[in-house]
């Protein structure tokens, strides 16, 4: 069974916020990012642009994806995908689900529509 982090209830994280999730707290080698997207949906990346080591979650929330707040690399929050440059690289995705009214996180599980290479 996979590791499963309840981070609260979802509706204290709001739309187009971010949540860095420590990466003690989620058992990774790195900090989580965990968005709340304009779509409703809640997505986690790994909270480093594959560009530069900046965090993510000091970028911006538009629509389904997550802009670096360094050089405005754009990543898609469902596959990990960078839309825009600098970035080339997918960052990591995974899995966040709503039980019970709580966001759960589960860290290495990757989200359906993943790059397959992040």
């Amino acid at each position: 069974m996979t590791q499963r982090v309840d981070l609260g209830p979802a509706d204290q994280l709001p739309e187009r916020q971010v949540l860095q999730v420590p990466a003690k707290q989620a058992g990774t080698p790195g900090d989580i990012a965990v968005v709340h997207a304009e779509d409703g949906g809640f997505y986690a990346v790994d909270d480093e642009c594959s560009h530069e080591s900046v965090a993510l979650s000091e970028g911006f929330v538009e629509d389904e994806t997550l802009e670096c707040p360094m050089h405005g690399a754009v990543f898609c929050l469902r596959t990990g995908v960078p839309e825009t440059p600098p970035a080339f690289e997918p960052v990591k995705t995974h899995l966040v689900t709503v039980e019970g009214g709580h966001l759960i996180l589960h860290p290495g599980v990757p989200h359906p529509e993943a790059d397959p290479s992040s």
